[in-house]
């Protein structure tokens, strides 16, 4: 077996066990069960939450956004050279408003205003389901809030992480060099691992049922995997990893995961009764994290 090959296959298994058993743990352990927490146990889960907060947070503002915009950016500059996307009786002047033009921020944009639609069609159709998390304290916080809003939200945020880490396992998967493989492998690894964790923690926190919560995180840990397997598949056939295509639908990935990330995630944890200071410094450490973690992913 070609050594790369064995060391990107490694990194396949790796990429699946670690992030799936750190899911699992909040998911499926009690003491995670918002609804069972009091005083202390409450406290101490609160400041979990704020550091998932800003792990969710750093990953769309330094990861998901930060790759969609560099994408999008290549991708149109590629075509521009290639002459595809101006003009050839004015290709100065018009390659010059395209490049003036934000398209990367005008897909994301699209992103975020497509699950403010969708949700705000759910919301139309169930105006009297009523959301709690369990108990008098976070009903009163949700008082008024419907199911759907919530659990909308959460399949949301699955559904965008679980987007983008098919783009960060392609990136493993076309690497060229073992050694490349290997840092970037451990760069995604400890991020997915993080990720997963505060993602179990968030669908427990949105009242998802427990069998949805396992199915949710088992096919977010398979989609890095995936993403390398099809790396695999491209670099043996010699083909693009890339595309105009994939860099548009990471940049709507990323305006749905920004949504969820600044009318959800934040919301919440900000309602909480604990020490604002308190709770500044764990989001922002938090945030922290996933930003030492971009200089490597």
């Amino acid at each position: 077996m070609d050594p790369l090959l064995g060391v990107k296959i490694g990194c396949l298994a790796g990429l699946l066990v670690v992030p799936l058993l750190c899911g699992l743990i909040p998911a499926q352990v009690q003491w995670f069960q918002i609804n069972m927490a009091r005083g202390k146990h409450r406290r101490i889960l609160s400041i979990i939450g704020c550091f998932a907060a800003g792990v969710f947070l750093g990953a769309c503002i330094m990861h998901m956004v930060a790759d969609a915009l560099g994408d999008i950016k290549s991708e149109i500059e590629k075509y521009q050279q290639q002459g595809a996307l101006v003009p050839k009786q004015n290709t100065t002047s018009a390659s010059d408003d395209s490049e003036d033009y934000p398209f990367g921020e005008l897909i994301i944009s699209f992103g975020f205003f497509l699950v403010f639609f969708i949700e705000s069609v759910v919301l139309s159709c169930c105006p009297r389901a009523v959301h709690s998390h369990g108990d008098a304290e976070a009903h009163d916080d949700h008082k008024g809030t419907p199911e759907s809003h919530s659990s909308f939200r959460a399949f949301v945020l699955f559904l965008s992480l679980s987007f983008h880490s098919v783009f960060e396992g392609l990136a493993i998967g076309v690497q060229k060099e073992d050694t490349g493989a290997i840092q970037l492998c451990l760069a995604v690894l400890i991020h997915k691992a993080i990720v997963a964790f505060s993602l179990a923690l968030k669908l427990v926190q949105s009242g998802t049922k427990a069998r949805w919560r396992v199915l949710y995180l088992v096919v977010f840990a398979l989609m890095s995997p995936v993403g390398i397997a099809i790396g695999i598949g491209v670099s043996l056939t010699n083909g693009d990893g890339s595309g105009l295509a994939q860099a548009v639908l990471e940049g709507v990935a990323a305006g749905t995961f920004l949504y969820v990330t600044f009318l959800e995630i934040l919301p919440y944890e900000l309602r909480s009764h604990e020490s604002p200071l308190a709770k500044f410094a764990f989001i922002g450490f938090g945030f922290f994290i996933m930003a030492v973690i971009a200089i490597w992913a």
